[in-house]
């Protein structure tokens, strides 16, 4: 079984291609706007990001943008899976493409990720994808973060969080936020990773995805495997666009909902449900079904 069946995305994917009203924020690292299968996508960048394209394609940073930018809006003909290559994207780089934070991961400050995600709102993103190591963070910087998720739950912004790979059991200024759905990663039979973060915030309003598995673009235009929670999330990413573009008029806390709770069950668990796209698309069509009803049936 391959990576989108396991989260049951291939019905989805052959109903929509995404639509260019729903904008994706990527923050991440830059991305190779100039490869072949992103070439005439809606790909723009957010002014403030740290430049217009890969400088050094072989950088970590560009690596990991160009492998992201795969998954959401690559040619639906690429290796990449291309969840839905006609939503726009809107690209906020916060990675450098210099020397690699802890551990060769690129890494960025609380204040420059706020900066970003605040930028991608006001932009016009109805959704972002975070994948963030930090570093230097600071009481002022944490404030910042929980503010700007603040900012992106009152503008009706879905924000997905990679929830990390250090193999800890508990929450950080990401996860921990209530608006965030934080994505923990799994293997291709559904089992939560080694080193996949955990805990009770994850659990209760997160997601599972596959961590494993998946080939996207490389920023050398050759093929690229990439392994851990930020490979799980813009699947997850790729999912709630796709099925926002069928729903446009639907609200974000509904389209959330539809995702984290389809049959409308609360959870208490350290482990996150694995991604049922099919589940989400029949929660949010089977309210508009009932709706209908009941005005067709209102004197």
């Amino acid at each position: 079984m391959g990576p989108l069946d396991l989260v049951k995305l291939a019905p989805l994917m052959s109903r929509s291609r995404g639509s260019p009203e729903i904008a994706i924020g990527l923050i991440d690292g830059p991305v190779a706007i100039h490869h072949p299968d992103l070439a005439g996508q809606r790909i723009e960048y957010v002014s403030g990001g740290s430049g217009p394209a890969c400088s050094r394609p072989g950088s970590a940073a560009c690596a990991h943008g160009t492998f992201v930018a795969g998954i959401l809006c690559a040619r639906r003909n690429a290796v990449a899976p291309a969840i839905c290559p006609d939503c726009r994207v809107l690209l906020r780089p916060i990675f450098r493409e210099g020397p690699t934070g802890p551990f060769g991961i690129p890494s960025a400050r609380l204040e420059e990720l706020a900066a970003a995600i605040e930028e991608s709102i006001d932009a016009g993103a109805r959704l972002l994808y975070l994948s963030a190591a930090i570093h230097e963070s600071s009481v002022r910087g944490h404030r910042a973060l929980e503010g700007v998720l603040d900012y992106a739950a009152r503008r009706g912004v879905i924000v997905v969080a990679a929830a990390g790979n250090q193999g800890l059991l508990g929450s950080t200024a990401i996860t921990g936020h209530a608006w965030v759905i934080s994505v923990a990663g799994c293997d291709l039979r559904g089992r939560p990773l080694q080193g996949s973060n955990l805990g009770s915030s994850i659990g209760k309003g997160g997601l599972s995805a596959p961590g494993e598995g998946v080939m996207s673009l490389g920023s050398d235009r050759g093929p690229r495997s990439f392994r851990g929670t930020s490979v799980a999330a813009p699947i997850v990413s790729g999912a709630i666009a796709l099925l926002w573009s069928e729903f446009p008029d639907a609200g974000a806390a509904e389209v959330k909902l539809a995702f984290t709770r389809p049959g409308g069950q609360s959870r208490n668990t350290l482990v996150p449900p694995l991604l049922n796209a099919s589940a989400a698309y029949e929660a949010i069509d089977s309210a508009r079904r009932r709706r209908k009803t009941r005005c067709a049936m209102t004197p």
